[in-house]
């Protein structure tokens, strides 16, 4: 079963608490299982949890405070990636080379699933494909995170006008996660 790293989680709940207070993050918690809202209340950053909790999380979220909206989770990615990009993986932002932080895909995917790889492609001066393979599990809401962290972490690399495009879903019936990802 996949597994993705306490901090995706812990970046999930503060971007609640942030935008809806803790009352925001007790409703939210309210429509889990007592188990779920256990392993969340202890979450440890560095652990390893199950991809599928963070789904059911994702799915509270959007339900609770997105309005059944899942593009919520693209200002949830942005908030990760400035929550994680200005202290803990600090080290992978490459101020004025944006195309050098997204050559690093492969390796920061690793720091956040322990499944499944991420692969970069340039496929031009400002523009290149991210594509994950193999990963055991899969959302569409996990999917709009990426987009969300990716603009974000582009834009604090001083990208502008940054495009992601999803051109391949698995949660829609794709072989892979394709992102054409483009900026100025």
């Amino acid at each position: 079963m996949q597994q993705v790293k306490g901090s995706v989680l812990k970046s999930r709940l503060a971007f609640v608490e942030q935008h809806a207070g803790k009352d925001g993050v007790e409703r939210v918690l309210a429509t889990l299982a007592a188990e779920d809202r256990a392993a969340l209340r202890n979450l440890v950053a560095i652990q390893w949890c199950p991809f599928d909790l963070g789904k059911r999380l994702d799915d509270a979220i959007v339900q609770v405070l997105g309005h059944g909206k899942p593009q919520f989770f693209e200002r949830l990615g942005a908030a990760s990636a400035e929550t994680n990009l200005t202290s803990v993986h600090k080290a992978f932002l490459t101020p004025g080379d944006p195309a050098a932080f997204l050559a690093k895909a492969p390796q920061i995917y690793r720091l956040y699933y322990d499944t499944g790889r991420r692969e970069y492609a340039k496929t031009g001066p400002k523009e290149a494909v991210l594509t994950t393979r193999d990963a055991e599990t899969f959302s569409a809401p996990d999917c709009l995170t990426v987009i969300g962290w990716h603009r974000k972490a582009l834009e604090m690399c001083g990208a502008t006008e940054v495009r992601i495009i999803e051109e391949e879903c698995r949660a829609r019936g794709g072989g892979v996660c394709r992102y054409r990802v483009s900026w100025t």
